[in-house]
């Protein structure tokens, strides 16, 4: 039988903060294949995602299909919007939610790894990262600041990563990220500058693709998912009118679910997809291939 085996991997998957996101969907299936699970998590939110994990407050979510409890191997501090302790504000690094983080760098979360399993102790990450501040603004509306904020987080930390993780991976090492049709299409709403930053994602996933193949051996791809009802995308505003449109308007009539994005993660990142690197994968019930709305009632 061909299976998804990825016993003996250590996976990093960099934004989870709750359980509701593709990224906590990703970790679960990664463990369900036999991968052991390193999280990096926003300091801000870290403190109230250990407390729902200390006090089984998500203990369903948690649950294997096996039966086995997901249980993470370490759970890090991560701020992608700074590379070094260097960058950061003074009024970041006084606040009570990072004082007491350490280094939650990039570079720090690369130097803890490194600490915690030597040079060689990775072998799969998945860039689960998004952030604007503005997303709420049209784009002509949107300033420099909060533009440029939307890129940092959300595409070049995804560069930052690969950069940083890549010579600490093991032969057949694989990198990950999750974009959005936005980056190629218009989505009124999706603002503050996210659609430049997914379009930039998609971009950089292909020349990192070449690049960080061609000097560590590793494959860099994207899952373009269909809209889900994380609790970050209720921050657009109108989340439940795109899964609506896009289940009524897509090949296969229905809501995508958090799992389908996971087990396609858990596909591209396994061997069984060694020969797959560059690629934007659509999870999106192909809502992609519609060039018009679908007459109601067909």
């Amino acid at each position: 039988m061909l299976s998804i085996d990825l016993s003996g991997k250590r996976a990093l998957v960099a934004g989870v903060s709750d359980d509701a996101g593709f990224g906590f969907a990703i970790a679960k299936a990664l463990a369900e294949a036999g991968a052991s699970v390193c999280l990096g998590s926003w300091p801000p939110a870290l403190g109230i995602f250990t407390k729902l994990l200390e006090r089984g407050k998500i203990e369903e979510s948690l649950r294997l299909a096996d039966g086995r409890r997901l249980e993470f191997e370490r759970i890090y501090p991560l701020d992608a919007a700074f590379d070094t302790m260097a960058e950061v504000p003074a009024e970041i690094l006084e606040n009570k939610r990072y004082r007491e983080q350490g280094d939650f760098t990039i570079q720090g979360l690369t130097d803890r790894l490194r600490q915690d399993f030597g040079e060689r102790g990775l072998d799969l990450v998945v860039h689960s990262l998004a952030n604007a501040p503005e997303v709420r603004s049209p784009l002509v509306d949107t300033s420099r600041q909060g533009y440029l904020a939307a890129v940092s987080v959300s595409a070049y930390s995804n560069i930052a990563l690969v950069r940083s993780l890549a010579p600490l991976m093991r032969e057949g090492g694989a990198f990950l990220s999750l974009t959005y049709m936005a980056g190629e299409r218009v989505i009124p709403g999706y603002g503050g500058g996210m659609s430049s930053a997914k379009a930039a994602l998609e971009a950089d996933t292909r020349t990192l693709a070449f690049e960080a193949g061609r000097r560590w051996g590793v494959r860099v791809n994207a899952i373009s998912a269909g809209p889900w009802a994380s609790r970050a995308a209720t921050a657009i505003g109108f989340i439940q009118m795109m899964i609506t449109y896009t289940s009524a308007n897509s090949p296969l009539p229905r809501a995508i679910e958090a799992t389908d994005v996971g087990s396609t993660a858990a596909f591209l990142l396994s061997p069984l997809a060694r020969a797959i690197t560059g690629s934007v994968v659509y999870v999106d019930n192909g809502y992609h291939a519609m060039g018009m709305a679908v007459p109601e009632g067909a």
